[in-house]
């Protein structure tokens, strides 16, 4: 690609010191982009949700994003629109339908501004999440559009039934995580309300396996109102603070998931001791590492995990303040962290056991200075930058640098007012773009991920077509 100078080169960012003293490098936003999330996505479903809002609704789609090759990306909306007020017995949750969202995020040189790629987003497919298996579907109801051995995946908070929260037949599904699988051709998507982890075909969105988490993260007491869950539950993961997070290794051999907040027993809500969970994809097998999720004395709660190579993970972190809350942004950062050696803490609880065997992280990137520095104020900066993705390398002032795409969940939210509770603006899914390279890695490895490209449901077609065009053009030649 085309050699451009670097615009931001030089600016320190401000970051927090880390744990051992180590601060970020000066790492660079080369791009950013948007869609809006009020447009319609392409699930087809042309009727409206309990409170009015249309079922093909395309906000919410940074809650997860993650790699398929090229500049083809996969992501996943949240439990969907709850934000309108409708029933508080079910904290204005409906029957949105699970789904994924594929996107071409294109990076094209920018022919002026002061970033050197400008970033194009483009929704190109959705996919709806079902299970062959009957659901649980509570007082809920099943969606109409169920057919046989299609039972679709909603956000309804009460769509359960019997037994724990990680029930694999409960119906209600709120995707917070996905990653791609090595072979491209399926999905791994972590859930707030089990919490589960569950891998889908990408192409037809059929639920394919459940990978069995430890009783010690489900609830026993569930509820359709979260406030009430919360204050019957002793142990097990807080409500709405489920697995957050997913990783894969690049070798496509481990998921390495993440709590938004610590499990009740380890401090709850709130809490420093936060838990990483490893799971073996081939056998299930589930370790566990602890995590300490404190920033310069305060506890902040975890977005998401991806991977830099086998042992070291980028930590997403943040504070609930910015653009869509009416506030201004505090901490917005991403932090790195090295397993390798750390002790398993599976029949550990509570915070100080915890807190014991976290391994020491490092501040690798200030996401807020970092978009201060592009001209991005505080009350700009999206409140729930939620997932993480590294991209395809590109040259940026006559170096190749790795790419990381990090992303917003608006909560379908239209205008918001910004900190002056005057001025409105559109609040869309974002996309931002970073630059990085060797120097910034602290000494890391990167490790791209594995996955053999798959082409879309699209390109599929007119492949086959070119192939049967083939045939005929051989055949003449007979």
């Amino acid at each position: 690609m085309t050699s451009f100078p670097s615009r931001l080169h030089g600016i320190a960012l401000a970051g927090v010191v880390a744990l051992c003293g180590t601060q970020a490098q000066a790492i660079e936003l080369i791009a950013q982009g948007s869609l809006s999330g009020q447009a319609l996505d392409q699930s087809g479903l042309n009727y409206n949700l309990e409170n009015g809002l249309s079922a093909s609704l395309a906000g919410g789609l940074g809650s997860g994003l993650a790699w398929a090759g090229g500049d083809t990306f996969i992501a996943t909306q949240d439990r969907g629109p709850n934000a309108k007020a409708w029933n508080s017995g079910v904290d204005d949750t409906t029957s949105f339908i699970g789904r994924t969202q594929t996107l071409k995020l294109q990076l094209s040189a920018a022919a002026s501004g002061s970033l050197p790629y400008t970033l194009t987003p483009t929704l190109t497919g959705t996919t709806l999440l079902s299970s062959t298996t009957p659901l649980n579907y509570g007082t809920a109801g099943a969606p109409a559009v169920n057919s046989a051995g299609k039972n679709y995946f909603v956000g309804r908070s009460d769509a359960f039934g019997a037994g724990l929260s990680t029930n694999p037949a409960d119906a209600r599904l709120d995707p917070e995580a996905i990653r791609v699988s090595k072979d491209g051709k399926s999905v791994f998507v972590s859930d707030e309300y089990g919490p589960y982890v569950y891998q889908f075909d990408r192409a037809t969105g059929e639920r394919i396996r459940t990978f069995a988490l430890p009783d010690t993260f489900a609830i026993a007491n569930k509820n359709a109102q979260g406030a009430v869950e919360i204050a019957t539950n002793s142990s097990g993961r807080v409500t709405n603070k489920g697995m957050e997070g997913l990783a894969i290794t690049p070798d496509g051999k481990y998921l390495v998931g993440f709590m938004q907040s610590p499990l009740a027993q380890d401090g709850g809500d709130g809490g420093a001791a936060n838990r990483i969970v490893k799971i073996e994809i081939a056998t299930g097998k589930v370790t566990q590492f602890a995590y300490n999720n404190t920033i310069a004395g305060k506890n902040y709660n975890s977005s998401e995990i991806v991977a830099l190579n086998d042992h070291e993970f980028l930590v997403l972190e943040r504070d609930g303040k910015g653009l869509g809350d009416g506030s201004k942004a505090v901490i917005k950062q991403v932090w790195k962290v090295d397993i390798a050696g750390a002790d398993d803490v599976s029949a550990l609880s509570g915070a100080a056991a915890l807190l014991a065997k976290a391994p020491t992280k490092t501040l690798f990137l200030d996401i807020k200075a970092a978009l201060n520095a592009a001209g991005i104020s505080d009350d700009r900066i999206p409140a729930k930058l939620e997932s993480l993705a590294f991209g395809e390398d590109v040259m940026v002032g006559g170096k190749l640098q790795h790419t990381l795409y990090i992303a917003n969940d608006n909560d379908f939210l239209g205008d918001v007012l910004l900190s002056d509770k005057k001025t409105s603006v559109t609040y869309d899914n974002q996309f931002f773009v970073f630059g990085f390279d060797a120097a910034d890695l602290g000494g890391s490895l990167f490790v791209p991920q594995e996955i053999t490209p798959v082409p879309e449901p699209e390109s599929y077609a007119l492949m086959l077509a070119g192939l049967g065009v083939i045939g005929f053009m051989a055949r003449r030649r007979r």
